[in-house]
């Protein structure tokens, strides 16, 4: 599922890993352009990974707090609704919920041998997965984590449970994956079998940390007995229930209603201050390394957060916001014993275009796409943090994966004259003011985003770019812009934001197939059917090559559209003191591994 980025939503929810590319602004190693040292990206991996599986190293773990900044503040320990499905409750949220994969900070997919013995395909016809849960894995309140967890998972995400008027019972993020799943079997406490009407190579990608609720927390609060009981064709009212509770009932922070299954649990949510405070889970069976307490603030000023860290009032400053000047704070922070990352993220910024509003116009959206010249944005604000940092090219791929190709050069940045004649030659007019028009039509409007300086700065270049060509945009600038619900409502007329996603192309599907109903993340109101049969041929193939054909007839089809300008591969930075090493996952954070860090001798 792709994440919205408060920077997802790639608004924090998702087939080939990307190659990153280590910087670190740390006191050893070789440096390269970026201003990094090479012993970040041995910190990439696990301390006990081995092969295909992970499990945190049991190192030994130290009384202290840690504060960690991020970006934005947490909102909901059900991260897989539309309205809090960021990637900042991700972040935190990975330590404290375990699922059946673990991604390293290479994006490489790991079974989460914590708590899982095995998934394994056990018939390729029809496509049967099966779920080994180690035994004595229990929630922080002391109750099994078992097959009832991963039966409410399917259920909730399957888009097959309705309430009597026919809407959704789970309100999910997306239904990717998990629709396909008709049979979902508890053979016994800890085997857990899903039979699949369509085959799915990216079984991997579902069942992760945020999708598994615990199921005794819904019956106890739904009314609901057995939630392996209840079906798709339950009696509707039974569906709702648990359903409304599923949706509703895991925003902000009730401890009772918020157990463990990871190695921290959630102690303490302020939401004034932003902060959420974590300490270790006393049922957790992996590894007892990591802090005793972990304090994650939200600053939504990256260069305070670096400020921060320079002063001592934070240990981690982990931003998936570049900013120039923060950036080069950190980087001359090295003899204060503080260790500077970055890394290219599966994580892309983009500028979604509203259908629903005055760009259902094409001959705008492609007038739009000209005038915004993104080299320019790339060069002032991101070649201080990744001095390799340049456009992107591809909604689907990501520089140097199989299938990628340029897309948008042809499209983008082709200057004000251009963006003029387009407009000129569909029959819009300049006024009198300097705007273009046509049919009482101005060609203005605003472009939203979250509270976020670089999007700030990155709106301003292109209100200078545009005006140029006659068209006038103004900065809608709200801090609640993300979870608030804006984005998922489809109030604005282009919205500035990034897609986080784990390393599953299928994630994908969900953001710009036609929208059906309110499990889809198409929140611009695109629809094309050659994207649509696209996305659904690549994620029913069975032969990689057709698979990847297809995701690229999508990419080019959302190319052709003119509806997502892609702006950058965002690279994340982070530094950080008192730890022996932090790694920033493109798509848990900092806190993946949080359970096997030591204290820095």
């Amino acid at each position: 599922m792709r994440k919205s980025k408060a920077v997802s939503a790639w608004s924090l929810v998702a087939a080939s890993a990307l190659v990153l590319s280590a910087c670190s602004g740390g006191d050893s190693g070789s440096t390269d352009p970026n201003g990094s040292s090479t012993d970040i990206k041995s910190m990439a991996t696990g301390k006990a990974q081995n092969g295909e599986n992970f499990k945190l190293a049991d190192t030994p773990g130290y009384e202290g707090t840690v504060t960690v900044g991020i970006d934005d503040g947490y909102s909901g320990y059900n991260n897989d609704t539309p309205d809090t499905n960021t990637s900042y409750n991700t972040y935190i949220l990975t330590a404290v919920l375990a699922g059946a994969d673990v991604l390293d900070g290479n994006n490489k997919v790991l079974l989460n041998n914590d708590v899982f013995d095995s998934w394994e395909v056990t018939s390729k016809s029809p496509q049967t997965v099966v779920y080994k849960i180690k035994p004595n894995v229990k929630w922080s309140d002391n109750e099994a984590f078992d097959c009832d967890d991963m039966y409410l998972s399917w259920l909730a995400h399957s888009g097959k449970a309705k309430t009597s008027d026919g809407k959704q019972a789970f309100l999910a993020a997306s239904t990717t994956g998990y629709q396909l799943i008709n049979e979902a079997t508890c053979k016994d406490d800890l085997t857990f079998e899903t039979k699949y009407t369509e085959p799915y190579l990216d079984y991997k990608g579902l069942f992760n940390s945020t999708a598994i609720m615990p199921a005794h927390i819904v019956e106890k609060n739904s009314g609901v007995a057995d939630i392996t009981k209840l079906t798709p064709t339950s009696d509707a009212a039974q569906l709702a229930k648990a359903g409304d509770f599923w949706t509703n009932g895991f925003k902000g922070f009730k401890a009772e209603n918020m157990p463990a299954s990871g190695p921290y649990k959630i102690t303490a949510f302020d939401a004034n201050q932003k902060a959420v405070t974590l300490e270790k889970n006393p049922n957790w069976i992996g590894g007892k390394g990591g802090p005793s307490k972990i304090v994650v603030k939200a600053m939504e000023d990256t260069k305070a957060m670096a400020t921060a860290l320079q002063n001592g009032e934070i240990d981690i400053a982990a931003s998936t916001q570049p900013d120039a000047t923060a950036a080069n704070t950190m980087k001359g922070l090295a003899a204060q014993g503080i260790t500077y990352g970055s890394a290219s993220q599966l994580t892309f910024e983009h500028i979604d275009l509203n259908y629903k509003r005055m760009f259902k116009d094409k001959d705008l959206r492609k007038a739009f796409f000209e005038v915004v010249n993104r080299q320019e944005i790339t060069d002032k604000l991101l070649k201080e943090v990744q001095a390799d940092a340049t456009p992107l090219n591809s909604i689907v791929f990501m520089p140097g994966e199989q299938g990628f190709k340029d897309l948008y050069s042809s499209k983008a940045g082709l200057g004000a004259e251009a963006a003029a004649k387009t407009l000129t030659d569909a029959g819009w007019v300049k006024g009198g003011d300097g705007i273009f028009a046509k049919n009482g039509q101005r060609a203005s409007f605003k472009i939203s985003h979250n509270q976020n300086t670089r999007r700030q700065q990155t709106v301003e270049i292109i209100i200078s770019q545009a005006k140029a060509a006659g068209i006038e945009i103004t900065d809608d600038q709200d801090a609640n812009f993300l979870k608030g619900g804006r984005l998922a409502a489809s109030d604005y007329d282009a919205a500035l934001f990034g897609w986080s996603a784990a390393p599953f192309k299928a994630e994908q599907k969900s953001i710009y197939i036609t929208r059906v109903d309110d499990s889809s993340q198409n929140y611009q109101g695109l629809s094309n059917k050659t994207i649509d049969e696209s996305f659904e041929a690549a994620v029913k193939a069975t032969d990689e090559a057709v698979q990847l054909e297809n995701y690229q007839k999508a990419d080019q089809a959302i190319a052709d559209e003119y509806a997502t300008l892609p702006l950058f591969q965002t690279p994340s930075m982070w530094a950080f003191k008192g730890i022996d090493r932090t790694y920033m996952q493109s798509y848990n954070g900092v806190l993946w591994n949080v359970g096997e860090w030591e204290q820095k001798k």
